[in-house]
């Protein structure tokens, strides 16, 4: 109960400070009006205030501050999340360029690596680990100083690849607070088995929890008919977030990857359907799989609860499965929704 704490009061925080964030949005015209601004994802119908990762990223910071203390990694992490509200906000407003986002997201991923966050080893699927903790370099600036050339470029790759891929499934109202606040939830019980880095068990949990929290409260005003959108520094938190905890816990890259097949395997079906069209795969367009869904005749409800539901099922499967298990669960997921896609495609098609 003391570890659900954190997660209650992240919860009445986040839903007591998106309110007043609504009303700052609509005043300040930080909103989405499809008659004035164009964007080929988007499903929402009227004007809808954007600004989303503004009370998600305070009451995680004031959870935080109640229920943490502050050491070097989680230092990093405030830092690099505020930074990434900051370029959340600027692309709610001005929309910035996908290239340009996809650069600050790498920066910023160097940035909290830099604070002592990185991947040592990954489980092996067949047994054992495979370390990637053997090629250094050792230098002194202001101290002794140490880089982990493989798991640095490897957490670098994994956090910037969740900020993007997490943020692409947010399409349809209570999408993503939605499937997020299970997944960290899921992380922060499976952190209880193993944890690593100059942090304890009981700070990776907490965490987890703040976090699921912060996107639980959320969601009371982002479900259908939502008054508010994540927007990008919702979207993209929330997949740094959970990058961070899967890493902050050794062996849950893994874990995560299989709660989030769904957003997963739809960001890989969409960069290689991008790429296949000669499209850029960071230009934003319709063709995700909750749109093909709403394509089908499902509603925006439905399809955020299939969402939630998978991810929870995932999840509790995490809780028993081991490395190869969790390998071959993903892989029967992914052919099983490729199928699923490609019958739609199909379907689309005969109706033309």
């Amino acid at each position: 109960m003391k570890n659900i704490l954190p997660l209650i009061f992240a919860s009445f925080l986040s839903f007591l400070l998106t309110y007043p964030t609504i009303i700052l949005a609509k005043k300040i015209n930080l909103v989405t009006d499809k008659k004035k601004r164009k964007h080929p994802a988007h499903t929402h119908i009227g004007i809808i205030p954007r600004g989303g990762g503004l009370p998600i990223f305070f009451s995680f910071l004031i959870s935080i501050l109640f229920f943490l203390t502050i050491n070097k990694i989680i230092l990093g992490i405030i830092i690099a999340s505020f930074l990434l509200l900051i370029v959340g906000l600027l692309d709610d407003y001005f929309d910035l360029s996908p290239y340009l986002r996809f650069i600050v997201n790498l920066l910023i991923a160097s940035l909290v690596v830099s604070f002592g966050l990185g991947i040592p080893y990954i489980s092996n699927p067949l047994g054992g680990v495979i370390r990637l903790d053997q090629w250094k370099i050792d230098f002194d600036f202001f101290g002794h100083r140490q880089i982990l050339i493989l798991a640095d470029i490897l957490s670098i790759i994994w956090l910037t690849w969740l900020t993007n891929m997490v943020n692409w499934s947010k399409g349809v109202d209570g999408q993503l607070p939605g499937f997020v606040a299970i997944t960290a939830f899921f992380l922060g019980i499976l952190s209880q088995r193993f944890t690593a880095h100059d942090i304890t068990v009981y700070s990776v949990t907490i965490l987890a929890f703040i976090i699921s929290g912060a996107y639980l409260g959320f969601l009371t005003w982002n479900f259908y008919p939502q008054k508010i959108m994540p927007g990008y520094g919702g979207g993209a938190l929330a997949g740094f977030w959970l990058g961070i905890l899967s890493i902050l816990s050794f062996g849950k890259v893994g874990t995560a990857i299989l709660i989030l097949s769904m957003p997963m395997i739809d960001a890989i079906y969409t960069i290689i359907r991008r790429i296949y069209q000669k499209k850029s795969p960071f230009q934003a367009d319709w063709g995700h799989f909750h749109h093909r869904l709403l394509e089908i005749g499902w509603g925006k409800r439905r399809i955020a609860i299939f969402y939630w539901l998978v991810s929870f099922i995932l999840g509790v499967a995490s809780l028993f499965l081991k490395g190869f298990d969790k390998l071959l669960a993903f892989l029967s997921f992914f052919v099983i929704l490729i199928v699923f896609i490609l019958i739609i495609e199909k379907v689309k098609k005969i109706d033309r």
